[in-house]
């Protein structure tokens, strides 16, 4: 709370009756307005004018941003808050104010500054120092405006002058090209005359050929004339040789329908003897495969202690689809041999599965019979797989290997049979090849797979 001063407290003497002639420079009524701004601080709600009350709790900036106008007209028509801003400064700039009330400002001071002080204070001759001081102040922002002036006149001279260069050097660049283009169009009028030339010797030339040409054309119809004279005489002989050729077919197919009575009467005797043979030998129609017969464990039929889960892996490209085209061809698999070659990131669950779906679609396609061979160990669980059409799956049984259940399934087969081993397992490879088998790689078969 700011205490009452000698001012204030002769606030109901009345104060000389100065008015100025000039509304305040906007730059002292600013100053004016946060003079009064900062004594908010030191005042009750109820020392405040009832116009200014609403501002109170404002912050400093917004307070002079939004009650600007109700404090400068407060500070000209309430004369306790006018005091009451003053005694703020004398506490708060002593000095200025002692020195502006006897009537002497110091010289180095900002006539702004003296100039509010002067407004609030209210000492003899006020006026004056208001005006003198709004006029020392707007004659400095006029100098400050007229250095600015200046320099911005500068500035722009300067440009000027860069520009005038910029013009001078785009004109000589200006005329060096148009030279330039200038010398190019007198080229090209040279070319340019240089093809009529040309051209006119062209046609010359053309003429010339034309000449020719109804030369050479007379001589050919001469010839296609003498030509067809002769087709004439060679068609002629082609109707006799055609009809030679005809004779001499007629008897060609007299002595070929006897051979073919021959060749038919041996394929008779043949197929006859066959038959006999079937019903004496009277033999039961069977649906056993040789690889049914191997001993193996299928899938699902094992405790999870007599499952076994091993793979290796090689690459050795060879033909696939000219060996399953061969009749009654058999393709045996080592099947975490191509799964752990071709996709080992995967469970072995998903391996088996993507393997399986694989040489489905592959039956399909080729009408092979196809079995796929896993090894087999203990797990936690049994195996649930469930073959898919065309595909037969088997796994090896405890302390067997399926490298071995597949030279069993090859030994198996009768001498003479298409049997078609997928491993990359150089050991296995050699064994089936002394079996008669005929080994592939394990990334052939991916290579097939995948363009299914």
């Amino acid at each position: 709370m700011v205490e009452p001063t000698d001012g204030e407290e002769a606030a109901g003497r009345p104060e000389p009756a100065e008015t100025l002639d000039h509304p305040l420079p906007e730059r002292v009524r600013h100053r004016v307005i946060l003079l009064a701004g900062d004594t908010f601080s030191g005042l009750t709600m109820s020392e405040l004018p009832a116009a200014l009350r609403q501002y109170a709790r404002f912050t400093p900036s917004r307070r002079v941003k939004f009650g600007g106008s109700a404090m400068a007209a407060a500070l000209e028509s309430d004369t306790v808050f006018r005091q009451r801003v003053a005694a703020r400064l004398r506490t708060a700039e002593p000095v200025l104010a002692e020195a502006v009330e006897r009537g002497a400002p110091p010289p180095a001071a900002d006539p702004v500054d003296v100039a509010a002080a002067a407004f609030v204070l209210r000492p003899q001759g006020w006026s004056k120092l208001v005006a003198a001081a709004g006029e020392e102040a707007q004659r400095a922002q006029a100098e400050r405006e007229g250095r600015e002036r200046e320099l911005e006149l500068t500035r722009l001279q300067e440009e000027l002058a860069q520009a005038r260069s910029a013009a001078r050097a785009e004109g000589e660049r200006l005329r060096a090209e148009l030279d330039a283009a200038r010398k190019e169009t007198d080229a090209v009028h040279r070319k340019l005359r240089s093809a009529l030339a040309d051209v006119r010797r062209g046609e010359a030339a053309l003429r010339k050929l034309r000449a020719e040409f109804e030369e050479e054309r007379a001589e050919a119809a001469g010839a296609r004339a003498s030509a067809e004279a002769d087709a004439r005489r060679l068609r002629a002989r082609l109707a006799e040789a055609e009809a030679a050729l005809e004779t001499s077919r007629r008897s060609v197919r007299e002595g070929r329908g006897i051979e073919d009575m021959r060749l038919r009467l041996l394929l008779d005797t043949v197929l006859d003897a066959a038959q006999g043979i079937r019903r004496e030998l009277a033999l039961p129609p069977t649906e056993l495969k040789p690889a049914q017969t191997v001993d193996a464990v299928e899938p699902g039929g094992m405790t999870p202690q007599d499952i076994a889960q091993r793979a290796l892996a090689e690459d050795d490209p060879a033909l696939l689809d000219q060996l399953l085209a061969l009749p009654q061809a058999h393709l045996v698999v080592d099947g975490y041999n191509v799964t752990k070659t071709g996709y080992p990131t995967m469970p072995l669950e998903k391996q088996r599965l993507r393997l399986m779906r694989g040489l489905a679609v592959l039956a399909a396609q080729t009408g092979a019979e196809m079995t796929c061979v896993f090894d087999g160990a203990e797990l936690a669980a049994p195996v649930l797989l469930t073959p898919p059409r065309g595909v037969r799956v088997l796994f090896s049984k405890p302390r067997q290997t399926a490298d071995e259940l597949i030279r069993r399934l090859v030994r198996a087969e009768p001498p003479g049979r298409p049997v078609v081993v997928v491993s990359a397992d150089r050991e296995v490879a050699d064994g089936v090849a002394q079996a008669g088998a005929r080994p592939v790689a394990s990334a052939l078969l991916l290579r097939r797979l995948s363009r299914t």
